[in-house]
């Protein structure tokens, strides 16, 4: 599992040591929030915050854009180093030809859906993605609360990866604490987009390794699967701790990978 704090919620008086600390912290990414006041009702930071943070991050940038014409920016977020550019289904009117944009500049191209648009919309479009960023609330502000519904929209979006063939992960961004962190890993989550519950707690590195405790659990069990005939049944031993190695999506891909016989895997 993924974590990707979001330095909207950064102090930016103090940008530099906040992007240091997630250095040096157990999170894999650095989200950044890129709004322009009309795709979204608020404006966050442009291209001069993006570059310097670019010069000091460690981290994969993982840009999403909340903005009209996003597709206009590609180059420039390019010669930033960015690793993902994520875009809006709602923002960009010829989405594959952006897409093809986006990977041709070098970025790994990203989707974004808002909490009312279904995941239909991307059954033409998932194949040739590398991630789709479901929002858990309405984009534009931080510290909202989570909406319930992204349980279930993650898993008829894991579906639609794996009835595709799709290689794309899934991140969830907004409202996203250790409780509603564990949720949306168990329902089929890869990436989690936490902004205000690491960078406003008191300790943001120590609340990192708390999610990192969470959401990679240390499993010092062995786990037995044997494939027991043409029906694909099963007999695990220690399903819980099974669970618990895989949690965040990927029990289908283990599950795919020892299907046709016995493995022993300990991890720990």
């Amino acid at each position: 599992m993924i974590l990707a704090p979001s330095l909207l919620a950064a102090d930016f008086l103090h940008i530099g040591r906040e992007v240091e600390m997630v250095n040096e912290s157990d999170a894999d990414w650095l989200h950044l929030d890129v709004m322009d006041g009309s795709f979204v009702p608020n404006i966050s930071f442009g291209f001069p915050v993006i570059e310097a943070v670019a010069r000091v991050s460690c981290k994969p940038l993982d840009v999403h854009l909340m903005v009209e014409r996003p597709e206009q920016w590609i180059e420039r977020l390019a010669a930033c180093g960015a690793e993902f550019m994520n875009v809006h289904v709602e923002a960009v009117r010829h989405l594959h030809r952006v897409v093809e944009a986006i990977r041709s500049a070098g970025m790994r191209p990203a989707v974004t859906l808002c909490p009312a648009t279904p995941v239909c919309m991307l059954e033409d479009i998932i194949a040739d993605v590398d991630m789709v960023l479901l929002m858990s609330v309405n984009p534009g502000f931080g510290g909202q609360k989570f909406i319930p519904s992204t349980v279930e929209k993650i898993e008829r979006l894991r579906s639609l990866i794996e009835r595709t063939g799709s290689k794309a992960l899934i991140e969830v961004d907004g409202g996203i604490n250790r409780e509603t962190a564990l949720a949306v890993a168990r329902a089929g989550a890869d990436a989690l987009v936490a902004g205000t519950s690491v960078f406003r707690a008191a300790d943001p590195q120590a609340e990192a390794v708390k999610y990192a405790a969470i959401l990679r659990p240390k499993v010092d069990v062995l786990i037995l699967l044997s494939h027991m005939g043409d029906d694909r049944d099963m007999e695990l031993l220690g399903k819980t701790q099974l669970f618990d190695l895989v949690i965040g999506g990927h029990n289908h891909v283990v599950l795919d990978t020892l299907i046709n016989g016995t493995l022993l895997t300990q991890t720990g």
